[in-house]
């Protein structure tokens, strides 16, 4: 996108929220908020380019509010004044016809705060003329298979208080897998907003040597407790269960949450273990769905112990609590674990034996109120003896208890770097952000099948 059309959707869009603040009645309030992206996408298969193109997509949310009802509609936005306010003058009709039919709201938030904003992230990202070469020059050789998805991403918020914000970050994503004929997979991401030769290919050479340790003979291991090292990506699958029905405020409340008992002080989990939102990379914009703006960090868990769940004021409305700006679902949106001291060069030898797992999927809680999680290994797992990898593995299911593999007894270390871990998700627009954590050693990680 050049600077020139990203100025024209930056004043088309502060135009409609000043129109807005000009039409509406006196007891109404709004909300607008926007989702913008010029993405290039390009797919691979087999080390060729199997698909590939340009997206400019934009839409608002409207968002209307008149005594203590709301709802919304969903609008495209192109950037070109005519259109976009055509759009959403007819919204507004629509929505003040439809507000006196809808229940009342007792928990509904007004915006009510002055917060303004505006932070433009630029970065150093390849090119469409030099993007396939550069990355598919170091895997010509093998069965390389992913997405590219790379370009400026914007999210944009107004109200009836006044408050704005603006935020765009320009960042990409590589989202791959080298494949083996028998099926056996290396899976990979790579990230960031400058792209860096020297560790894409450090990237493709690890997992060149992976493959070669899954051309060995498949080792079928029976269920039982194994000490366990999870690569970051396994472990950001683990983290990202905090956001479905644990992290949350309302679900404390409710009693739905997986840290209830550590909200109740009944439970801790290690002094190892240290979780914030650290907002400081500028991948993710500060503010939610109101205009409130978080905290550049905030410590959920400090050294095992509960320090504050994610609360928006929806929540603390209703259960009378401090909000520190959360989203509307209390959801992580840039966690970061902190580091342990256990080296790269240590992992193998402190794991001495257990299994070495690189990726998990179909996670889901087993039994939320202990915290008990459930999934499968996959991509590039590994059984270790003796501090050296062995065989891979067949796919393992398990089921364990967060305040086991993150608690005293069962948390070996943390590694002593980490990696960034990004959202890749494409569905409707590229999601944004992703978890900034290390690798960790644990004992007794139960498998069940």
């Amino acid at each position: 996108m050049k600077p020139e059309e990203l100025s024209t959707l930056e004043k088309t869009f502060n135009q409609l929220v000043e129109t807005l603040l000009i039409k509406k009645a006196e007891n109404e309030h709004f909300t607008v908020r926007l989702s913008s992206e010029s993405s290039q996408f390009t797919r691979f298969n087999s080390a060729k380019v199997r698909q590939t193109g340009y997206v400019q997509d934009g839409s608002i949310q409207l968002t209307l509010m008149a005594n203590q009802r709301s709802s919304f509609r969903q609008l495209s936005f192109t950037g070109n004044w005519d259109i976009d306010w055509e759009l959403a003058h007819t919204a507004l009709q629509e929505l003040r016809h439809e507000l006196p039919l809808l229940p009342i709201d007792p928990y509904l938030v007004i915006p009510s705060g002055n917060n303004i904003s505006r932070e433009v992230n630029t970065g150093k990202l390849l090119t469409p003329e030099i993007l396939v070469p550069s990355i598919l020059a170091t895997v010509a050789n093998l069965d390389f298979t992913g997405i590219y998805a790379g370009g400026i991403v914007i999210r944009g918020y107004g109200d009836s208080s006044e408050q704005k914000h603006w935020f765009v970050t320009d960042s990409f994503n590589l989202d791959y897998s080298l494949f083996m004929t028998s099926a056996q997979a290396v899976k990979g991401t790579f990230a960031g907003s400058e792209w860096n030769e020297t560790a894409y290919l450090a990237k493709i050479n690890d997992g060149k040597k992976q493959l070669e340790m899954l051309s060995r003979p498949v080792k079928e291991l029976p269920k039982g407790q194994y000490k366990t090292y999870f690569a970051p990506a396994a472990v950001a699958d683990l983290l990202g269960m905090l956001s479905w029905g644990a992290i949350s405020e309302a679900d404390i409340q409710q009693g739905n949450s997986a840290l209830a008992a550590l909200s109740r002080q009944e439970k801790q989990l290690s002094p190892k273990f240290t979780l914030r939102e650290n907002f400081q990379s500028g991948l993710v914009p500060r503010f939610n769905n109101l205009g409130e703006i978080a905290v550049p960090e905030l410590t959920l868990i400090e050294k095992g112990i509960l320090i504050n769940s994610l609360v928006n004021s929806r929540t603390a409305k209703e259960y009378n609590k401090p909000a520190n700006g959360a989203n509307s679902s209390e959801t992580l949106r840039s966690p970061e674990i902190s580091l342990g001291n256990l080296t790269f060069e240590d992992i193998l030898p402190n794991l001495d034996t257990g299994l070495y797992i690189s990726n998990l999927h179909y996670l889901n809680w087993s039994d939320r109120p202990s915290g008990r999680i459930t999934g499968m290994t996959r991509y590039a797992c590994f059984w270790v003896e003796n501090g050296e990898i062995i065989a891979p593995i067949a796919n393992l299911r398990f089921d364990e208890s967060l305040y086991r593999f993150w608690g005293a007894e069962n948390l070996i270390d943390f590694t002593n770097s980490s990696e960034f871990i990004p959202e890749v998700g494409t569905y409707e627009s590229r999601q944004l952000g992703g978890s900034l954590v290390p690798g960790m050693l644990v004992n007794d990680f139960t498998y069940t099948l």
